[in-house]
Order: C-alpha cells, then structure tokens, then sequence
C-alpha cells in the first residue's frame, strides 16, 4: 500500500507541479524549475509515507509506539524552534522559484543590492554588484525584487 501511495502521490505531485510552473521561460528554466520542486515535495512526501507506515507496522510486532511518538513530537518541536529561519529561506525559496519572481543572469535589485543573479538555491540568492563583490542574501529576508525590462 506505501508503494502504491508514493506512485499515486509522484505522479499528482508531477502533475500539479507542471501545471503551475509559468511556461513563459525558456525551456532550460523551466526544466529546472520543474526539477528543483518535484525533487523537493516528492522527497518530502516519501519521507513521510514510510515513516507513517512503519510506525504503523511496529505495533504488530509488539512493539509500543507511545514513546515513539512522544519522542518525536519533543524532537519536531525543538528542531522546528531551531531552525525556523531555515525553514522560512526554503519556504522563500520555493515561491521564488515557482512563481520565476527572477533568474539567474537577470540584472536586479534585491534588498537595496544592484546586480546580477548569479545564483538561485532554495536558502538563498546570490547577486553579484558591479563592483565584483558577491552578496548571500537569504530568501526569507527578500521583501521587494526589482528588475530590468528589456523590450525587444
């Protein structure tokens, strides 16, 4: 039955995915795009398939889940506190990319920083200013984006 829920669970991840990704990017973009987020939410809902379906076999072995969980619940909280600036840059990061706000080699200006995007990952962008000097700018903290329009 966990086989069958992640095939299910790929195949409309894929699908929603796809049908959301804007299709007015070049089609190396787009792959990426496509790539990047059917990666991370497939991954995501795997890890939780079998975890869920494994705490739910342990008990016909005899074994006592309570403290299982009980244990995990503590752990998912003190990790959630912890790391809740990580988990606002993915979340960020994951808008950024779905929604193509920019790209790389775009010239733009994120947080008060005139550049060019050289790089886009799901904790952070990096703009390169004219002066050469490389800016890490996490995505949580990206407010307003601006960006060059070129008319052809």
């Amino acid at each position: 039955a966990t086989l069958l829920i992640n095939r299910f669970l790929n195949i409309f991840i894929k699908g929603f995915i796809e049908g959301r990704v804007k299709k007015n990017v070049s089609e190396e973009k787009r792959k990426a795009q496509l790539q990047t987020l059917i990666g991370i939410f497939s991954g995501t809902s795997q890890f939780l398939i079998w975890g869920i379906s494994i705490l739910m076999i342990l008990p016909e072995f005899g074994v006592d889940i309570t403290p299982i969980l009980t244990g995990l619940g503590l752990t998912g909280f003190a990790v959630g506190m912890a790391a809740k600036d990580v988990i606002s840059d993915f979340i960020a990061g994951v808008f950024i990319i779905l929604e193509g706000q920019y790209y790389v080699g775009e010239e733009v200006k994120i947080s008060g920083i005139n550049g060019e995007v050289k790089e886009i990952t799901l904790r952070r962008t990096v703009v390169q200013d004219k002066e050469g000097f490389l800016h890490l700018i996490p995505n949580s903290q990206i407010k307003i984006v601006s960006k060059k329009v070129y008319q052809g």
